[in-house]
């Protein structure tokens, strides 16, 4: 081989592996695209689910409490009393530190 023949030879090969790295990365491309658009569509199909329960929920709730206004009131104030007390003892403690 002359160092033509050499030359053209090397310079096939080098254009014959930046092809195969070109398709490479093309149909990695396309996976990773199509990766993406199904987690989102997952992620927009999990957003309408949720939705649809919050709305559930909500409904649920409101029939509740206009069927039991002062049971419902009662609950409130507990609830409320006792997140009071939690905060509090964290005062009492914190204030004890320093």
């Amino acid at each position: 081989m002359n160092s033509n023949s050499t030359l053209e030879h090397t310079r096939r090969l080098a254009s014959d592996a930046v092809e195969r790295a070109g398709d490479t990365v093309r149909s990695l491309r396309s996976g990773v695209q199509d990766y993406a658009s199904r987690g989102m569509s997952s992620i927009a199909e999990g957003a309408v689910s949720a939705q649809r329960q919050l709305g559930q929920y909500t409904h649920a709730t409101t029939r509740y409490v206009g069927e039991h206004p002062l049971k419902t009131a009662l609950i409130a104030a507990a609830i409320g009393a006792a997140v009071a007390g939690v905060v509090m003892v964290m005062r009492s403690q914190r204030s004890r530190r320093y």
